[in-house]
């Protein structure tokens, strides 16, 4: 392992081989492998939805140890078309994961999101457990009504200018159904419409995903690709309540109960707050849960990168 750090980012790499896989007559996924092409299979679910997938993703995995396999998930990143809410439903989402198994001759895998990817994650876990050699899981969202009315309206107790900023294009009326006004903003044919409603939600998520202003963060969060992918499809996606029945990913948790595990929340993370983490770990207890004290949301935060490469690092003594 040379002289790695086991919290430090490992050196940047370039896939080994992507591709663009078919799914439907409506999308076609990008997908990418680096690191062991014979290593341990892990495959990275980023968060949104729609967020999309970038090459700093790979560098939570020991390249020599892990088979890393990124991909942008149906409307997001790379695959197209982005910001398609067409057949793009949390079923689809598992299916497109199995598909992309199977493409890609895996087996098993080790499971890895955060955010939403952590709502994904457990999904196509709760739906494939034979599939999942482990979890590494990070800002813990479950995606309940709760938890959606937070995002669009208890944010503002914490960070009231970005919330302001959020709802300024919206009426006096519409502040009472935020999530409607944008939808059809969102949905709109007319780019002048749905782009500065796109980077106006992705902006207010970016703004309030750290615990300390990050500058950086708000800017990527504001780029185009990011910006309409993450909006339309959360915008879609919490319209229709996942499409999933409430509770149903702690419902079913128990199937996941006899896999290796690793749960890490910031503290302070106020876009999916720890409530969900802790409600998560008392329905699995056999899951190791780590508190980050001086983290927010961000995977980049520091305690919680140095987290879950220290997961994926003692995941590496597992006998598989």
């Amino acid at each position: 392992m040379n002289n790695q750090p086991t919290n430090a980012l490992y050196p940047e790499i370039e896939p080994n081989r992507q591709g663009m896989l078919p799914l439907d007559p409506i999308h076609t996924l990008y997908w990418e492998e680096s690191g062991n092409p014979n290593g341990v299979p892990v495959v990275f679910l980023h968060g949104g939805p729609g967020a999309g997938s970038t090459p700093m993703h790979r560098r939570f995995f020991h390249p020599q140890h892990y088979r890393i396999i990124i991909y942008d998930q149906r409307g997001a990143g790379r695959s197209i078309p982005l910001g398609e809410i067409r057949e793009n439903t949390t079923l689809h989402l598992i299916s497109d994961l199995e598909l992309l198994r199977q493409h890609l001759n895996i087996d098993r895998w080790f499971v890895f999101g955060g955010s939403w990817g952590s709502t994904l994650a457990l999904a196509y876990g709760e739906a494939h457990p034979e599939r999942c050699l482990g979890f590494a899981l990070r800002g813990i969202f479950l995606c309940r009504k709760l938890e959606i009315d937070w995002f669009l309206y208890g944010l503002r107790h914490f960070f009231p200018e970005a919330w302001h900023e959020f709802v300024a294009p919206l009426s006096d009326a519409e502040r009472n159904d935020i999530l409607s006004a944008y939808y059809r903003r969102l949905m709109n044919p007319d780019s002048a419409v749905h782009m500065p409603a796109a980077r106006r939600w992705s902006t207010y998520e970016g703004s309030c995903s750290t615990l300390l202003p990050n500058p950086a963060t708000v800017n990527y969060f504001a780029g185009d690709t990011v910006a309409l992918g993450l909006a339309r499809m959360e915008a879609h996606y919490f319209s229709n309540d996942i499409f999933l029945p409430e509770n149903a990913l702690l419902d079913n948790v128990h199937k996941l109960h006899q896999i290796p595990a690793v749960i890490v929340q910031g503290r302070y993370d106020a876009v999916c707050p720890i409530i969900s983490a802790d409600d998560l770990h008392r329905a699995w207890p056999q899951a190791e849960y780590i508190i980050i004290d001086d983290a927010g949301h961000s995977v980049w935060e520091p305690g919680i990168q140095a987290a879950l490469i220290d997961a994926m690092n003692r995941f590496k003594t597992l006998t598989i």
